[in-house]
């Protein structure tokens, strides 16, 4: 448990990374910082996604496999986050899964561009998959990927636009 106090400091044990610095001016509140510029300039570095007149965080699929094999196997379901990462055009940055006794897995596949999840019913064969990405990736290449991975044409798929209507067009909280 000591190690739960680096937490506390905002230091990740496995990666080193640090919590957010808000000393570049990522204040929502300061008019002097990123949010004060017009939320639709492509030019903007924060991998928002603008589309159709549209500003959103990121694209949600909710994907779910039904009727899916090899849902208990840990190194399959790491394996498919991998695929996953490389269709869709993201970046890994870690992989955790854990196995359930007697049968499930859980894990996550965290990206630059957000994350994959899932957790697993193989005695049924469903797989429910978290698939959210932003900025330039593709998540809904996921999604063959997964058919492929579980033997299974049966994959249903729900799109959220994670974001969209909570930013206005002049860039700050709706």
């Amino acid at each position: 448990m000591k190690d739960a106090n680096l937490f506390q400091l905002g230091i990740g044990l496995e990666t080193g990374a640090h919590e957010e610095d808000t000393a570049r001016g990522l204040d929502a509140a300061n008019d002097d910082g990123p949010f004060a510029r017009d939320i639709f300039d492509n030019s903007r570095d924060d991998h928002f996604i603008r589309r159709d007149g549209s500003v959103f965080a990121g694209t949600h699929l909710i994907i779910e496999v039904v009727n899916g094999t090899g849902l208990d196997d840990e190194a399959r379901i790491g394996q498919a986050f991998r695929d996953c990462v490389d269709t869709c055009g993201a970046t890994l940055l870690h992989i955790h899964t854990h196995k359930f006794s007697p049968q499930g897995v859980s894990g996550v596949a965290v990206l630059a561009e957000s994350h994959i999840s899932v957790h697993t019913w193989p005695e049924i064969g469903y797989g429910a998959f978290d698939v959210f990405m932003c900025g330039d990736a593709r998540p809904w290449l996921a999604v063959d990927v997964l058919k492929a991975a579980f033997d299974t044409p049966d994959v249903r798929v729900r799109e959220l636009k994670r974001g969209e209507g909570v930013v206005s067009e002049a860039g700050v909280a709706a």
